[in-house]
């Protein structure tokens, strides 16, 4: 056995760890987060409505969200990489925590985490779901399809492109949120998102650079 299959397995191996101790932060760390999720001031305040955008945003969002996390999971495991297997990780992890404070603040709200109302109606939008793209920027069964058949650059490449498309339309959409918020907690989250996911578009288009390609648009 050469160096570099010694130490593939080792590298595979360290995801679950990684993984496990996300997870268990993210179960001690957000009751706290979720119990400030109802406040904008520290003292007691009453749950948002259904059709709200402090609702619509959580739902929307926390749907976005799982895409991006179901598409780093499959190019972790289409690329020996390290820096795209990197950043599926951070990926992966920092949306997992942000969907999971936002499912936890509908259930304080005691709201469902799914209505009849369309995509992003509490913006406004008119997106016209298609092929298991919801709303903007997601990408389609299609493309979900085609990236679990690809492998080693040409996975990379698609990966970078689906995720700075899913980026464009989360920052939108966070920033839709902001425009709007009247909760301090969930504003200061959508701010976040719209910080973290333009510096990643920044960073995954360097990255496409360096692959020779381009994002889709």
């Amino acid at each position: 056995m050469d160096g570099a299959a010694a130490r593939t397995p080792r590298r595979r191996a360290l995801w679950w760890p990684a993984a496990l101790a996300a997870a268990v932060a993210l179960c001690l760390g957000v009751p706290a987060l979720v119990a400030s999720g109802t406040s904008a001031s520290g003292s007691a305040a009453a749950a948002p409505a259904s059709d709200s955008p402090e609702a619509g945003f959580a739902r929307d969002m926390a749907a976005h969200h799982q895409q991006a996390i179901d598409m780093s999971f499959i190019v972790r495991d289409r690329t020996q990489d390290e820096s795209v297997r990197l950043l599926a990780f951070d990926v992966i992890n920092t949306q997992a925590n942000q969907r999971g404070m936002m499912m936890g603040w509908l259930d304080q709200w005691g709201l469902t985490q799914s209505t009849a109302a369309r995509p992003m109606a509490w913006m406004g939008h008119t997106y016209q779901a298609h092929d298991g793209s919801l709303m903007p920027g997601m990408a389609t069964n299609t493309d979900l399809d085609k990236l679990r058949k690809l492998s080693g650059r040409d996975a990379e490449v698609f990966y970078l492109q689906l995720m700075i498309e899913h980026h464009k339309g989360g920052v939108a959409m966070a920033q839709g949120y902001v425009d709007r918020a009247t909760n301090a907690v969930e504003k200061r989250l959508a701010q976040s998102m719209v910080n973290g996911q333009r510096a990643e578009i920044d960073l995954m288009t360097d990255m496409l650079q360096k692959r020779g390609a381009k994002p889709l648009s």
